[in-house]
Order: structure tokens, then C-alpha cells, then sequence
């Protein structure tokens, strides 16, 4: 059996690449909404890398088996990662993807929490309680800080949208609950995957029919945003993610991943000229540092007894 190493160069730049994939997926989708909407776009790339996962298990010989009775929380699972992208893709649609994304991430946080409570062996320390603080405190000064240069209807947009992308958060920690506490805990992760984009294509297609929202203006910006999302969002990012955790220590893996957001702000700025205000980027360095100690409290006890010793 391979052991697992310290994450080395190769690791970091694959990492890069999977944190920029990711952070990419709410400017793509922002970036076509007007020829597409959000959810629309997330059920089409869904659907078509639900196929990529299911022609990728042909390859490796795995079978997703009914008698299994994976199906039963896998339905679970993927009722919440379709309601999850629910959130994110409404959220898009009243505020910018440098705000979508840091709050999408704090997921960590909820699911630390909702474990908490669920689990003894997941009690937290105070040195993660701490990262609580720290990541409430950021999410109310990005949310409740100044818009500046907002009129007021623009401003209740934005809030709407802040507050759905802190849903769709909590509803990813959810999720992260579910898969932890369920069987799926033993199954593979392109079968729980595969439950996931299959509900979420389903569902988020019934969504966008029934809030009238099937408009489609196949532009170049659209079916590129589509594509990139299905291949290299839902589909090769994936990929990159468990080679990485079946090769690596898991908690530095875990811990660069927070890049996500920050790639995710630089971004916005850049590709869609979205404004920075100084509340939102001071509010979202406390998410991340927060989410960090949350998350990485572990390796980072361990990284402090390392020096002092």
C-alpha cells in the first residue's frame, strides 16, 4: 500500500490549478448569466458530467449496484448538492462572484459546527471555536459593511445575494455531514459524485422550469462557460482533488484548498470588474482564517510544537 506524503511542488501547483478551477466556476456562471441563467447552466454541466463520472466508472470497472442501498442516502446527498447550487445560482443573480464564493466557503464552518453536536470524537477545542468567532465576525463584516457607490435597491440585491451564498453554504456543510455520518462514508467517491450530479441536473431543470427561466442564448460566452464548468469544474477538478487525497496528507491538502476564495476575489475583480470595498476583503481575510483554524487545527497544533520544540 503507497503511504501517503507532505504535499511537495507537484502537489502545490495541482492544487493551484484545482483552487483556480474552482474559483472560476462563479465568474464563468456570472459571466453568462445574461445569456443563460445560473441555474440553467448548472443543470445542463451537471448533466453532462454526470455522463464524464458514469463513462470514467466503465473505465475504472465500477458498478453503482441498486442492492446496495447506497442509492437511499445518495438521494440525500443529492437533494442537498442540488439545493446547495439552488442558492448559489439565485445568489448569482443579486450579487458579484467574488462575494458568492467567499461565502460559499464557509462551509466548513457549519459543518464543523453540525458535527459538534452530532459526534463526541468531533468536539472542538478552543483554538477552533476561536476560528468560529473569527469567521461569524468576517461573514457580518463583509455582509453588513458599506456598499459603497450602491443605491439602495442595489444594495437589498446584494444582500439577497449574500445571504443566499451563506445558505448555499450551510447547505454544502450539510452535505459534508450527511456523506460523513452515512455509509457514502465507505463507498466511491465517484459514485457518491455521480448521485450528486445526477440530482442536481434533475432538479435544478425542474427549478428553472417551473421559475420560468429556460432562456438560452447559445453565445460563444455561454456554451464556453457551460463547457468549461462540466469538464473542468464538475468533472476534472474532482479528479485532481482525490489523486491529490489518495497521494497526500490530507489536513495541508485541505488547508490550501482556502486559496479557493481568494483566487475566487482576485479574479471577479480582474475578469469581471467587480468592486473590492474594504469591509468586504477585511471580512473575507477573518472567513478564511477562521475557516483555516476550523479545518487545519490539527496540523497547525502540530506546526507550533514543531517550533517551539
Amino acid at each position: 500500500m503507497e503511504h501517503r506524503k507532505a504535499p511537495d511542488a507537484q502537489a502545490f501547483g495541482l492544487m493551484v490549478l484545482f483552487c483556480v478551477m474552482l474559483s472560476m466556476q462563479q465568474v464563468a456562471l456570472k459571466a453568462a448569466s445574461e445569456d443563460v441563467v445560473p441555474i440553467l447552466q448548472i443543470a445542463i454541466r451537471s448533466g453532462i458530467a454526470a455522463i464524464l463520472v458514469w463513462v470514467y466508472m466503465l473505465v475504472l470497472r465500477e458498478r453503482v449496484s441498486l442492492n446496495s442501498g447506497n442509492w437511499k442516502p445518495g438521494l440525500w446527498v443529492g437533494l442537498l448538492f442540488a439545493l446547495e447550487y439552488l442558492f448559489l445560482g439565485e445568489a448569482l443573480r443579486f450579487t458579484s462572484a467574488s462575494h458568492a464564493v467567499v461565502f460559499l466557503y464557509t462551509a466548513p464552518v457549519f459543518a464543523a459546527l453540525i458535527l459538534h453536536f452530532l459526534i463526541a470524537s468531533e468536539r472542538m477545542n478552543r483554538m477552533q471555536w476561536g476560528g468560529i468567532v473569527l469567521a461569524v465576525s468576517g461573514t457580518a463584516l463583509a455582509f453588513l459593511g458599506n456598499k459603497s457607490g450602491s443605491s439602495p435597491e442595489d444594495l437589498s440585491d446584494i444582500l439577497i445575494g449574500d445571504a443566499l451564498a451563506i445558505l448555499a453554504g450551510a447547505v454544502w456543510g450539510a452535505t459534508t455531514v450527511v456523506i460523513r455520518t452515512s455509509r457514502l462514508s465507505e463507498v466511491s467517491p465517484r459514485e457518491t459524485l455521480l448521485y450528486q450530479l445526477l440530482m442536481a441536473c434533475f432538479l435544478l431543470s425542474i427549478a428553472a422550469y417551473a421559475t420560468d427561466q429556460l432562456g438560452f442564448v447559445p453565445s460563444t460566452v455561454a456554451i464556453s462557460s457551460i463547457v468549461f464548468q462540466a469538464v473542468f469544474v464538475a468533472f476534472l477538478a474532482f479528479l485532481i482533488w482525490f489523486w491529490l487525497l489518495r497521494n497526500y496528507h490530507a489536513s495541508p491538502i485541505g488547508i490550501m484548498s482556502f486559496m479557493t476564495p481568494i483566487f475566487g476575489v482576485l479574479l471577479g475583480a480582474w475578469l469581471l470588474s467587480e468592486p473590492l470595498e474594504p469591509s468586504f476583503l477585511a471580512g473575507s481575510a477573518l472567513v478564511i482564517a477562521g475557516v483555516i483554524l476550523v479545518s487545519g487545527e490539527n496540523l497547525i497544533r502540530r506546526s507550533l510544537k514543531r517550533l517551539v520544540n
